[in-house]
């Protein structure tokens, strides 16, 4: 048996499967942002660990002995989190989080102290990344960052806590802006730039490799007695590749999570900053990987189902399966900045076409077909970079809506695979990633592409009004662009 556990911005997942990758159980958590200040993200990192415990101990209840067989567990988590330690391991603040627009003084700092750092790093310096965080760490609050003794990303805290061990492997490290992603090693230039040597960093693994093994006290708590060992795990998008089989160059897949990500894998580091594309190490060694992402997709939805009072599945069921036409109301999905294709943290959403007869359900359109443009977007600068992909497996909370998985596939002309298990993404690829750490088995072998349950194709008679509506879309950022930001 082998466990998956997955960091997520709203909740943690715990998800069992046997030899054979069936899977056995999943369980879950939930979990809280605070949002401080406007446009800041945070959360307490002792709350991973609490609903960390929380799922593990749902599939105690129902699946002990399933449990008890485990040998590997492998983690994921949600990217870029600034978690900071001192000496004693506690925790010296909240971790400021990926969607955290708070540093986009301290990108064009490091940009200007360390000129090469694109070609290093392999991506424009953005506010989500660490390595600005810690940067305003350092000018807002000083005292905390003198007692910074490691930094680690939010899945690698709850490693600490089940092993002991300070660690992290390429995929994640790879978005903190200090790894040099190319020779898959941590930067010393690149660390220099924000004050920060070696000493503060987790050792580096690959995402297939074991870190450590459980400790004793969590293993008796979790009734898991062969102190399973910890593979190095992945970012979370890098870990649901492996989850969906997007481990061979040119197979990719779109998640719609609370951020929305494009992703391609390939065979050699390709970076293309000019259109604020992500260039990673993937979590399979050798393999490296371009992301196109934005920063609210189901985030924006949840947002608006908040707004109206409306429980989101409520909210998005009443729209039914039918594409239909374009709404009249266009929907900017900015809501904590934007990375790909404008990397700009300080502009914000917008609705644009509202008039009386604007109901809820025009809004709710108008967000998810937002969102499906910003998806567009990112497959425009993917397709500038010369990435070709054929077609795309699905995964994420959003991808339960037929709807709107029938509007994405339609704007980018390409049927959506959605497969089985789709909510699982990271957590299944995390447990693939402990059950290579555990066998020693070749992760590419493992991480084969599972089982399709559904095929969403492109609306054919709906092609020309979406792409009408998408260049009409195109044309509201650089028209609020000096409005909304900074």
């Amino acid at each position: 048996m082998y466990l998956g556990i997955d960091v997520g911005t709203s909740s943690v997942k715990a998800l069992l499967i046997d030899d054979k990758q069936t899977v056995i159980g999943m369980a879950s958590a939930p979990l809280e942002v605070s949002r401080p200040q406007a446009g800041w993200s945070e959360q307490a990192p002792g709350d991973w660990w609490i609903a960390t415990n929380t799922a593990v101990a749902t599939l105690k209840r129902s699946h002990p002995k399933e449990l008890a067989a485990v040998e590997g567990i492998g983690l994921s988590g949600h990217m870029h989190g600034a978690t900071l330690l001192g000496k004693d391991d506690k925790t010296l603040r909240p971790c400021i989080l990926w969607n955290d627009g708070r540093s986009g003084a301290e990108c064009a700092e490091i940009e200007a102290t360390c000129p090469n750092s694109r070609k290093i790093a392999g991506n424009i310096a953005m506010a989500g990344f660490t390595a600005p965080k810690l940067l305003w760490v350092k000018k807002h609050e000083p005292k905390i960052f003198a007692g910074i003794a490691k930094v680690l990303l939010p899945k690698d805290y709850v490693r600490l806590l089940m092993t002991g061990d300070h660690a992290s492997d390429m995929s994640d490290s790879a978005g903190t802006l200090w790894l040099d992603v190319a020779r898959r090693d941590w930067s010393d230039e690149l660390l220099t730039a924000t004050s920060l040597t070696r000493a503060h960093m987790p050792k580096l693994y690959e995402g297939s490799a074991p870190t450590g093994r459980l400790r004793a006290d969590v293993a008796e708590d979790w009734g898991t007695p062969k102190r399973p060992v910890v593979a190095g795990g992945g970012g979370d998008n890098a870990a649901s590749a492996c989850g969906i089989g997007a481990v061979k160059p040119g197979a990719g897949f779109l998640s719609l999570g609370t951020s929305g990500v494009l992703f391609v894998s390939n065979a050699k580091f390709s970076p293309n900053t000019a259109g604020a594309v992500h260039a990673f190490c993937h979590a399979i060694p050798d393999t490296w990987h371009q992301m196109g992402v934005i920063l609210s997709a189901t985030g924006s939805l949840e947002w608006l189902a908040g707004l109206l009072a409306e429980p989101l599945p409520k909210l998005i069921g009443a729209l039914g399966d039918d594409i239909g036409a374009p709404s009249p109301v266009l929907f900017l999905p900015y809501l904590s900045g934007e990375r790909t294709p404008h990397n700009d943290p300080s502009v914000r959403g917008v609705f644009v076409g509202l008039g009386h007869e604007s109901d809820r359900a025009a809004m709710t359109r108008a967000v998810i077909e937002g969102v499906a443009f910003a998806v567009r977007d990112c497959r425009e600068v993917l397709k500038a970079a010369g990435t070709k992909i054929e077609s795309l497996m699905a995964v994420g909370g959003g991808s339960r809506s037929k709807l709107w998985l029938r509007i994405i596939a339609t704007l980018l002309d390409t049927p959506l695979l959605l497969p089985e298990h789709a909510e699982a993404g990271g957590a299944l690829g995390a447990a693939r990633l402990g059950m290579a750490a555990a066998t020693g088995s070749d992760p590419i072998a493992i991480c084969a592409a599972p089982p399709v349950a559904a095929i969403i194709e492109p609306s054919k008679p709906h092609r020309a009004a979406y792409e009408a509506a998408y260049q009409r879309y195109k044309k509201l950022y650089p028209a609020i662009k000096g409005v909304m930001s900074a």
